[in-house]
């Protein structure tokens, strides 16, 4: 094995495996096989050269995976793609009639689909085989079929809306068409389920009258569903298809020209050089990489796969445990999509169903990143001095060096908040952010944004984005059908009077839909059907719009790391090879602090300090307590303050936390009383046991050599 220097001054370790994969000396790794149980799994990195990143993003995504495509079929969806996003540049300084850009785009993207996305699964003998991966003829024909609906729409879309109430045969006939392909593209790119649901909810109209009350309904004959689903602005062509074709397409050409201008490779160099030579600094790492690494991958999962297979053996190095390990990487992976300034797809839904900036959403969501990431951190540094952790010392550049080198890729991150707070929308600021990227990318020959890699960019931003388009648009038939049978504001209804009108109940039940729901559709749509169903509740119970639609969206994207599904956890643990469940309870345990956080906002209304709402008081009021509350919250399930902490003050911290979820001085004052007793309490049990001195510090330094250098699976959720 050689090592040479990398364009970002780290240490590359270059073997002959197809994919880097950093390992440590040898004496140390025989040190550790020769600790494992004979009963416990033996993890991929232990057992192989190389983890197959994007084969455990295939199995654990929501999203299922795209082709290999070649040839001149490749070339050719490449050409499309690279047309489709820049039909979306395009429409941002030229804007077009949203009846025309919406069924144009939508035609494009669900026509994409089948070509990059299968109808079924490889078999494993073609996959032995290498056989090529391209389109068949089936795909070819459902691509074709895809295009002629909505070519139909555009070629005279002012008449085909108007034609709403008394549409013709042919126009029923292509609006079944274009729900079909709509179905069978989701289908293709997140299962079953969707489309599933999606028939459900046409049933439910069809045959709303027979439906038991309180849930019954008038029924609708396909003429009035298909007019008020695909030939108005309420279904297929709502909300959720209008944010893919705009900010989600924008925001992922965006985050392949960050990533192709050696973005990436910058912020795990840089999370790596952070933190310095600490028993605490692995786990650090893994977790700043993580919050990097979401602003050019959305999804939870991918960035879970991307910092494990750079990440676990540093983590192992150090000492941490398997289960443990996979909880850090779970946790810090599905960061990437609740944090600032890119967040998440449903945050552009946020701002598209409130009538509010994405910046006003980047804001609200600040302080709940920064109690995210403070939980996270806290339980680390627990677990470092829980398991003795070694510090590691690996071979990349300072971070003063780092910074002053390739610390303008921060640029075109600060410039999308600095355009929209100059007024500029939201579009017009990240393309903007795009082609300053672009720009900087010509200050490192490596990175440079040639001609190829410019069409590669704008072909994978398109891609990108394919897995999202037609999940958006069937959820759009999902609230159509809500919208027009009333059945949103009937399930409110149902969610307040079974809690008997209380705020608190209320909010418990929503956050368990939420979650629930979350286990069998994306976060997006997870989203969507729950802004439907769980807004309207909150906000008959008092809630601000604003507190709700945030309250379902950490609820939505909590539902990848929630029991028992869990995808990024599971994902996690098939890396280190720990026990799943026992890494998704851990996971669950790192991410705490974040299913309650948000009751804080909707129990009372001091609480929206936490969105940066109201005065100055409000809000260092709401943000000092929730930073006490998380605190204690994290030495009851961590199990150390000053010292190991045992049972009685792990009790008392964890119930002294749960009345500062209601920010009223009455309930402040219990939580911080209980707290107190229990730190006390704690103080008391270290002097009994003999515990106050201070344990001997763990000097021993492990040696590995780590370049990270892997790139995020652009085929995911924003």
């Amino acid at each position: 094995m050689t090592e040479r220097p990398d364009g970002n001054g780290a240490v590359k370790a270059h073997t002959s495996a197809p994919a880097p994969r950093h390992k440590a000396s040898m004496p140390d790794e025989q040190a550790d096989r020769a600790r494992l149980k004979e009963d416990e799994p033996v993890s991929p990195l232990e057992r192989e050269d190389v983890i197959d990143e994007e084969a455990l993003i295939a199995e654990f995504e929501a999203e299922k995976p795209a082709r290999h495509l070649s040839g001149l079929p490749g070339l050719l969806i490449k050409i499309a793609g690279a047309g489709l996003s820049l039909l979306a540049l395009y429409w941002v300084f030229n804007p077009m009639p949203t009846q025309f850009y919406l069924p144009l785009f939508l035609g494009i993207g669900l026509s994409l689909t089948f070509l990059v996305y299968r109808g079924w699964g490889r078999s494993e003998a073609s996959k032995a085989k290498r056989s090529g991966d391209n389109p068949g003829i089936a795909d070819w024909a459902l691509a074709i079929v895809a295009l002629v609906p909505f070519l139909y729409i555009v070629s005279d879309w002012d008449g085909f809306f108007r034609r709403a109430i008394t549409p013709t045969y042919l126009d029923l006939a292509m609006g079944v068409i274009a729900i079909l392909v709509t179905l069978e593209a989701s289908r293709r790119t997140v299962g079953i389920l969707v489309p599933l649901v999606v028939v459900g909810f046409f049933a439910y109209a069809s045959f709303g009258s027979l439906v038991p009350a309180p849930f019954n309904t008038s029924s609708f004959n396909w003429i009035r569903l298909v007019g008020h689903n695909v030939m108005g602005t309420q279904g297929l062509f709502g909300v959720p298809t209008d944010v893919a074709a705009t900010y989600i397409i924008l925001f992922t050409i965006y985050g392949a020209v960050l990533g192709a201008s050696g973005a990436t490779k910058f912020f795990i160099d840089l999370s790596f050089s952070a933190f310095g030579q600490s028993k605490s600094g692995p786990g650090r790492t893994v977790t700043l990489a993580g919050f990097l690494l979401g602003t050019v991958s959305g999804s939870g999962v991918a960035t879970t796969v991307t910092l494990g297979g750079i990440s676990w053996p540093l983590l192992r190095k150090a000492g941490y445990p398997k289960e443990h390990g996979g909880a850090i990487l779970a946790a810090a992976g599905i960061g990437a999509i609740m944090s600032p300034p890119t967040l998440g797809a449903a945050a552009f839904i946020i701002a598209a169903l409130l009538g509010v900036s994405y910046l006003q959403v980047l804001i609200w969501a600040t302080i709940p990143t920064v109690l995210y990431y403070f939980g996270i951190i806290l339980a680390i540094e627990m677990d470092a001095r829980r398991f003795k952790t070694r510090a590691v010392d690996f071979d990349v550049k300072p971070v003063g060096k780092l910074l002053l080198r390739f610390g303008y890729h921060f640029s075109s991150l600060a410039a999308i908040v600095v355009f929209m707070a100059m007024g500029m929308t939201p579009f017009r600021a990240v393309v903007y952010a795009t082609i300053l990227a672009f720009v900087l990318s010509f200050l490192d020959r490596a990175s440079w944004m040639t001609p190829r890699r410019i069409f590669d960019a704008l072909a994978t931003g398109a891609t990108g984005a394919l897995s999202v388009i037609p999940v958006m648009a069937a959820a759009g038939l999902i609230v159509g059908v809500m919208t027009l049978t009333g059945l949103g504001l009937k399930l409110a209804n149902i969610i307040v009077d079974f809690a008997g009108g209380s705020l608190l109940l209320t909010a418990i039940f929503s956050a368990i839909s939420v979650i629930l729901l979350g286990l069998a559709v994306p976060v997006t749509a997870s989203f969507i059907i729950s802004w439907v169903i769980i807004g309207p509740a909150l906000q008959d119970v008092g809630v601000p719009a604003f507190a709700a639609a945030m309250f379902i969206f950490y609820y939505s994207v909590l539902s990848e790391v929630s029991p028992p599904t869990a995808l990024s956890p599971f994902a996690a643990s098939a890396i280190t090879g720990g026990k799943p469940i026992q890494t998704m309870w851990l996971t669950w345990r790192y991410t705490l602090s974040a299913f309650l956080v948000p009751f804080i906002f909707v129990l009372s209304g001091p609480g929206v300090g936490l969105l940066l709402q109201g005065g100055i008081g409000t809000v260092a009021l709401a943000f000092a307590v929730s930073l006490l509350a998380v605190g204690a919250l994290a030495v009851a399930t961590g199990a150390w303050l000053f010292g190991p902490a045992r049972w009685p003050e792990r009790i008392l911290l964890g119930l002294g936390s749960l009345p500062m979820l209601v920010m009223e001085p009455m309930y402040i004052g219990i939580g911080a009383a209980i707290i107190a007793v229990g730190v006390v309490v704690h103080l008391l049990g270290l002097k009994m046991r003999g515990h106050h001195k201070k344990q001997p510090a763990t000097t021993e330094m492990t040696s590995v050599h780590i370049t990270p250098t892997s790139e995020p699976n652009p085929n995911k959720d924003v």
